[in-house]
């Protein structure tokens, strides 16, 4: 049996036990996440690694409340997700999951501080336009504040991404292929910033990621083929804390 969970005291902000996902298709049920069991800590970074149509950005979906599962159960950044409702899963997840996607998914007529400002303002969040600033600037976007999407480069619009993903201070950050639209040197700036703000945030960062180097960089990687995990090895950052990182 693979060992899910690594040594750590605390208790795991992601807890997946026996997760199923059956979708229906004209060619019968299909099977997309096949009895999946994961444990995270917090603080840990995870590389999740596996063939195109494994499940991995279901399983991201699963772990943001974006996708119900079929059966097992999905504890993920304090809330069991299977107990609630649409409502509150929304509201669950602007105030506790940051998601970073391969497409940078900003509302075109909003500019990049609204972009970042108006989860905040739907999440209850004080002084959401000043956490979005802030947020910006950490992003090296201050002097892009009033810009719409289609007057920002790729890189400039994946660090809107970026910012409004971190803006929150969520304990738990999600990224799908976040270079995936960008070239390498772009890429690579982007990934520094991911996992700069996870450290500076301390929060936990789960990556999917076609790069097996980057997946290396995270302290545990997990591989997916076929719905089931298959593996779980160790990082090139295993046993490296959230503090230690950022003082990298």
């Amino acid at each position: 049996m693979i060992n899910q969970t690594p040594s750590s005291g605390n208790a795991a902000i992601v807890r997946l036990n026996d997760v199923r996902l059956t979708l229906s298709s004209t060619a019968g049920p299909v099977n997309i996440l096949r009895g999946i069991d994961l444990d995270v800590q917090p603080g840990e970074r995870v590389g999740i690694v596996g063939p195109s149509g494994s499940g991995k950005s279901t399983l991201l979906a699963v772990l943001a409340g974006l996708e119900g599962v079929s059966s097992g159960q999905v504890h993920v950044a304090g809330a069991d997700l299977n107990g609630l409702s649409e409502d509150k899963l929304a509201l669950w997840r602007r105030r506790r999951i940051g998601i970073v996607f391969q497409a940078f998914n900003l509302i075109p007529t909003m500019t990049a501080l609204e972009n970042v400002a108006v989860p905040l303002e739907l999440a209850g969040l004080p002084d959401a336009f000043g956490l979005a600033r802030a947020a910006l600037a950490q992003v090296g976007l201050a002097q892009r504040e009033t810009h719409y999407p289609a007057q920002l480069s790729g890189g400039e619009q994946q660090r809107v991404a970026l910012a409004r993903a971190v803006a929150p201070q969520p304990p738990l950050l999600l990224a799908d292929e976040p270079t995936g639209n960008l070239d390498g040197t772009t890429g690579h700036a982007i990934i520094e910033l991911l996992f700069g703000e996870a450290a500076r945030l301390q929060s936990t960062l789960i990556l999917i990621t076609h790069d097996p180097a980057l997946a290396e960089r995270c302290d545990r990687v997990v591989r997916i083929e076929d719905g089931r995990i298959k593996s779980i090895t160790p990082g090139t950052a295993s046993g490296r804390t959230a503090i230690q990182q950022a003082a990298d």
